[in-house]
C-alpha cells in the first residue's frame, strides 16, 4: 500500500471519529461544548480537527447530514422492491418510527435537528418528497399543495419521536403504524386501504448497518 492510501484511509478515520463524536454530543444535547472536548472524545488531535472542518457549526452540519444520509439509504435498500408509491411511503414512515428504539443515538440526532427533515438537500426529505410526487403523478394520493403534505409528515414524523422518547414504556410499532394510516389517509388513500398499507409485513432494520464506519 502506498504512502498516499495510508495517508487518505488515516484521514478518513480521523473524519469518522469526529464525526461519530458529534453525533454522540448532538444525541446528548450538548451542542455547546467547546471543540477541544469533541477531539478528547474522538480521540484526534486539536490540528486534525482543523484539517477536516473549519468550525465546529461545520462539523455538527456535516454529522447531521450524514446521519439523515445513512438512514435515508438505508431506507432506500429497504423500499427498493416496491413499485407501489403508497406501499413505499408506509413502510419508509414505519420503520423511520422503529428507528428511536433500534438505534437511539442515531433517532436522537433526527430529533435534536427537527428542521432537517424538511431542509437539507440529502437525507429524508428529498425522499419524502419524491414519495409524495410519485403518488400524485400515479394517481395514488391526492394532495393540493404537495409542500404542505411533506410539512405535515415531518411534523408528525418529529411529533411521534418525540412522544417515543418521552413515553418509552409506548409501543413503537403500534404508534407508527398508527400514524402512517393517519398519513395515508390523509394523503387520499381510502380508510381500509391505508389500514391494510399500515400493517404489512416490515423487513428489518437490524439487516442493515447504520453507523458511520
Amino acid at each position: 500500500m502506498s504512502e498516499v492510501n495510508r495517508l487518505e484511509r488515516r484521514k478518513a478515520r480521523t473524519r469518522a471519529a469526529l464525526l461519530g463524536a458529534a453525533r454522540t454530543f448532538i444525541a446528548e444535547g450538548r451542542t455547546n461544548a467547546p471543540i477541544l472536548e469533541i477531539t478528547q472524545a474522538a480521540d484526534v488531535g486539536m490540528g486534525s480537527f482543523y484539517n477536516h472542518f473549519a468550525s465546529k457549526d461545520e462539523l455538527f452540519q456535516a454529522a447531521v447530514e450524514d446521519a439523515l444520509t445513512v438512514f435515508g439509504e438505508a431506507l432506500d435498500r429497504l423500499s427498493g422492491g416496491l413499485d407501489d408509491p403508497a406501499a413505499a411511503f408506509a413502510q419508509s414512515f414505519r420503520l423511520t418510527g422503529r428507528l428511536h428504539r433500534r438505534h437511539p443515538e442515531l433517532g436522537k440526532v433526527l430529533l435534536h435537528h427537527g428542521l432537517s427533515l424538511t431542509g437539507p438537500i440529502k437525507g429524508l426529505a428529498p425522499r419524502a418528497r419524491e414519495a409524495i410526487g410519485c403518488g400524485v403523478d400515479e394517481g395514488r394520493f391526492i394532495v393540493a399543495d404537495p409542500e404542505l403534505a411533506l410539512v405535515v409528515t415531518a411534523g408528525a414524523a418529529l411529533s411521534l419521536a418525540q412522544l417515543l422518547h418521552d413515553r418509552p414504556e409506548r409501543d413503537d410499532a403500534a404508534a407508527a403504524d398508527q400514524v402512517a394510516e393517519d398519513l395515508l389517509r390523509m394523503l387520499g388513500v381510502p380508510a381500509g386501504e391505508a389500514k391494510e398499507l399500515a400493517r404489512l409485513p416490515l423487513p428489518s432494520l437490524d439487516a442493515f448497518d447504520l453507523a458511520q464506519e
